[in-house]
């Protein structure tokens, strides 16, 4: 009797991901990482990778998604394992995960709870952009007041050093 052969395991991209450095330090990202890994395993995938990364779902920017979107291009993982739609992408989920179908990978994720409401949806989205502004906005304020402690550090640097040629000026 010919035995029949064992189903390969899918590979399995984990991706995790928390928006703040507070949420990184208050061990959510790790816990999210662990949740992942338990339900790889239940289901019998074999892990390829495990992406983890802080940053707002907003950055285009974010490594760990580019490594994600490189190994789907390069047909590495068969399913992408995320707790909720919005550890991956804040807006248009249903797209990337018809997108990734052209390439043969699922997409699951862990947490189905209940659909908001439209009005609910609306409301978080609306939050969510307002957020993420803000925080560029002080982020940028930020930026400029650092470059001007260290541009006046400088300046007293010189001038402790004798090199300054700025003597004669008014204060800014």
């Amino acid at each position: 009797m010919l035995r029949q052969p064992v189903p390969q395991a899918e590979r399995c991209a984990l991706y995790a991901r928390v928006s703040s450095g507070r949420q990184e330090q208050d061990g959510n990202l790790a816990r999210q990482t662990e949740r992942l890994k338990e339900a790889a395993r239940a289901r019998s995938y074999d892990v390829v990778t495990v992406i983890a990364e802080q940053a707002s779902s907003l950055n285009e920017k974010r490594k760990g998604m580019k490594k994600l979107l490189a190994l789907i291009g390069e047909q590495a993982v068969d399913v992408v394992l995320i707790e909720y739609p919005d550890r991956l992408v804040r807006f248009g989920f249903s797209y990337l995960e018809l997108a990734l179908s052209w390439k043969g990978v699922r997409l699951e994720v862990l947490d189905q709870s209940k659909a908001p409401e439209p009005t609910e949806e609306l409301v978080q989205d609306l939050l969510t952009i307002v957020t993420v502004f803000a925080s560029r906005l002080y982020g940028q304020r930020a930026k400029g007041v650092r470059e001007r402690v260290k541009t006046a550090l400088k300046g007293c640097e010189e001038a402790a050093d004798g090199t300054s040629h700025t003597h004669d000026q008014a204060p800014a």
